[in-house]
């Protein structure tokens, strides 16, 4: 079929980038909570625009999706290796409620409504909202050894079965999450969220931000007060506050934990602000006008690699940590997986973390070389790391085991996966061995997922209104069962078998489907970041697992439609 638009014909990739464009313009668009985001607006411009017979020959929907599912799978990494264990099982068992579920529904909906192959593994990929999964299910489409008219048919099923049921998953999802799941539980989200933070709040009543969100400034006092030492001071202001710098008649004397502080001597004092307003009656007067400039304050991120913190709070660090480690330096953030968690005193702490301290850089180095590794500098992508990672993705992809007489291979999609997974997780351990910064691999998993669904998109776009035709509202409703059932049985589980607070379980249930939106809208629905801290577990164990069901549900509705 020829295309009718003259400029796409000449210039193929200009179709490319305008679906991206407008997609991204349509996914924009919000109504309430629901908003259906960049991937499913691009391909539902590309599906129109495939409709006057323009498509993208060649390898770049292969070369971005293998970019897109390796950039995933490096994001993912360090979260999912690190739930491979006793503590990560207990989230860990909600994202395997959605795969079981998930794969169930659908080989129920291939036998009761004749589905075909592609279909089956376009309905998981978008009742799950994992689009990822579209990729691997067309993959494991061209391993069947199809003729290519049957294969262009199939492939074009899955985008337009994805399409169609994507939309009801993810508005099923978060009206679920934000609205229905609180009311199962009996909770208002906002004000047990609030209530729960306020429990993991550190024992003397604030949070782990006593040292974990500090507004750092310097301040100098003179001593008016007898009997007081460097300990002792530090000790009476909780540890918000940290001696500096002591001069006595001029002349610096040396800081120790041991020193006897005397009358008129001059201290700068490094420490969150409101505590310095005590700082004042313990010490003394502030002095003005003295030399504080050469005092420089920084923010230095940190990967913590050590062994010893896993498992432990801020707050345990910052009461079992040596006084000469821990001394003035304060934990501003935590980060997983790109998501800040909120800074409470029994948020349980993972390696992969990326921790943020604040302090002078002599304090700020010393506690940072016992927390694991600094995030190098700059925003340079170490393309041989990168290059070489995907080469042994696609190798390993390329491997072959027979089952019952079929080839069984993980495909370009499923070695990229776990090459990325192993990569992430790598250089979370061992950051100076390469240099993959988040802002790349973001962009690599944004353009290279749109780039690919909009290839898939174009091409299927002519056949789809076949499907439409045969299976009309049929396969809307099996997406909302995909969505609403595996999440009902993990709310059920989750509150009345794994006792998870209400908070954290929604957001585990918005991550078991791999839902930013759902997320995103919890977060604000509840005006707190703690539902993250069950969304990152699940987020990270779902976006491997879902993918790696699509080529399951394509080879097992295959061998029911024979």
């Amino acid at each position: 079929m020829q295309c009718s638009v003259p400029l796409f014909d000449a210039v193929p990739l200009i179709t490319v980038f305008v679906c991206v464009v407008l997609g991204q313009l349509l996914g924009r668009v919000k109504l309430g909570p629901i908003q259906l985001g960049g991937v499913c607006g691009a391909l539902l411009v590309a599906l129109l625009v495939g409709q006057t017979g323009c498509m993208v020959e060649g390898s770049l929907k292969d070369f971005a999706f293998a970019l897109f599912i390796f950039a995933m799978g490096f994001s993912a990494g360090p979260q999912f290796v690190e739930n491979l264990n006793l503590r990560g099982l207990r989230f860990g068992v909600l994202s395997i409620i959605e795969v079981v579920f998930v794969f169930g529904i659908v080989m129920i909906a291939v036998k009761l409504l004749g589905l075909d192959p592609g279909t089956a593994g376009g309905l998981a990929a978008g009742a799950a909202t994992e689009s990822a999964m579209v990729g691997t299910a067309i993959e494991a489409l061209n391993r069947l050894g199809l003729a290519p008219d049957a294969f262009k048919a199939l492939q074009a099923n899955v985008v337009t079965a994805y399409t169609l049921t994507y939309a009801f998953g993810l508005i099923t999802i978060v009206l679920f999450t934000n609205l229905l799941a609180p009311r199962l539980l009996g909770i208002d989200l906002k004000q047990d969220s609030a209530r729960l933070a306020r429990e993991m709040e550190d024992e003397n009543g604030g949070e782990a931000g006593v040292p974990a969100a500090p507004d750092l400034v310097g301040r100098s006092y003179r001593v008016a007060h007898p009997g007081l030492s460097v300990a002792a001071l530090e000790a009476a202001l909780e540890g918000s506050v940290a001696v500096e710098r002591v001069r006595r008649a001029s002349a610096s004397v040396p800081v120790a934990q041991s020193l006897a502080l005397q009358p008129g001597d001059e201290l700068l004092l490094v420490g969150r602000r409101d505590a310095m307003l005590d700082a004042n009656a313990l010490v003394g007067p502030e002095v003005a006008g003295t030399e504080t400039n050469e005092i420089v304050l920084v923010e230095r991120d940190f990967v913590m690699t050590n062994k010893e913190a896993e498992g432990r709070t801020v707050t345990d660090l910052r009461r079992e940590a040596p006084v000469d480690v821990r001394h003035g330096v304060f934990v501003k953030s935590v980060r997983r997986m790109g998501m800040q968690l909120p800074s409470l005193g029994k948020i349980v702490l993972q390696r992969g973390d990326v921790v943020t301290l604040h302090g002078l850089q002599s304090d700020v180095d010393r506690a940072g070389d016992v927390l694991g590794k600094p995030v190098p500098y700059g925003n340079k992508t170490s393309l041989v790391f990168v290059g070489l990672a995907l080469i042994v993705g696609l190798c390993i992809g390329h491997l072959s085991v027979r089952i019952g007489g079929v080839p069984m291979t993980l495909g370009s999609g499923g070695g990229a996966l776990l090459s990325g997974l192993a990569s992430g997780w790598l250089l979370s351990r061992r950051p100076t061995w390469g240099a993959f910064p988040p802002a790349a691999y973001e962009l690599l998993k944004d353009l290279g997922l749109a780039a690919f669904v909009v290839c898939v998109g174009l091409s299927a776009g002519p056949q789809a209104a076949v499907l439409l035709r045969e299976h009309g509202l049929a396969l809307p409703v099996v997406g909302i069962c995909v969505s609403l059932i595996p999440a009902l049985v993990s709310l059920w589980v989750g509150h009345k078998l794994l006792r998870i607070d209400g908070p954290i379980l929604i957001g585990a249930i918005a991550g078991q489907q791999a839902s930013t939106p759902a997320i995103s809208a919890v977060v604000q629905t509840a005006d707190s970041a703690l539902p993250v801290v069950g969304y990152t577990v699940t987020y990270a164990l779902s976006n491997v697992l879902l993918p790696l069901m699509g080529p399951a549900v394509v080879f097992v509705a295959h061998q029911f439609s024979r």
